[in-house]
């Protein structure tokens, strides 16, 4: 089951880890509807751009903003400030091998509130390995787990992706994503 947890200090919810195709997998509860289908981008509108992690977390915002338009949402303004704190999320689940909000005993905002003025704030993360660990397979999770899809489709403005490949808890060649999102920056 998805658990959001709601942070103190005027931030909003995070969604719970996700894993795909590793041990973790405590978000379980899958929401699978036509809205879900929809919001699937199909390759041509966001094709696989491949190799470079710059151009995976391309992808990925394709991805977000095509759900967003099937609702009938505004696209996400990338956010520098917000990419630097997911990939120092990143580097943290990687550094202390715990795939977490709160890696390296830290809130899930302390690397938001470095970088940002945002008032509100959410993160999904994920993992995974081989062709699980690429964008649509965490994508297609991400839609998939209420939590997740409602950080995607939430009231946020803008959002920053990152993507770090590295060994976590014994399984070499994870790919770690994280998006975090900001309203109010």
């Amino acid at each position: 089951m998805v658990v959001l947890a709601v942070a103190v200090g005027g931030w909003t919810a995070q969604a719970a880890p996700l894993s795909v195709g590793g041990r973790d997998a405590r978000s379980t509860s899958i929401q699978s509807t036509e809205a879900v289908r929809r919001e699937i981008a199909p390759p041509s509108a966001c094709p696989a751009q491949g190799g470079a992690a710059a151009a995976q977390e391309q992808q990925m915002l394709c991805l977000a903003n095509f759900a967003r338009h099937a609702d009938g949402l505004p696209a996400f303004a990338a956010s520098r400030a917000l990419h630097r704190a997911a990939a120092h999320k990143d580097a943290d689940i990687l550094g202390c091998n715990e795939f977490s909000h709160e890696a390296c005993g830290r809130p899930f905002t302390y690397w938001i509130e470095r970088f940002t003025s945002c008032r509100a704030a959410a993160e999904n993360i994920a993992w995974g390995t081989g062709s699980l660990g690429g964008v649509r397979a965490i994508f297609n999770a991400w839609m998939h787990s209420p939590g997740h899809r409602e950080n995607i489709l939430g009231p946020y403005a803008r959002i920053g992706i990152a993507l770090r490949l590295g060994d976590l808890e014994g399984n070499g060649g994870a790919h770690i994503w994280t998006q975090d999102f900001g309203a109010s920056c």
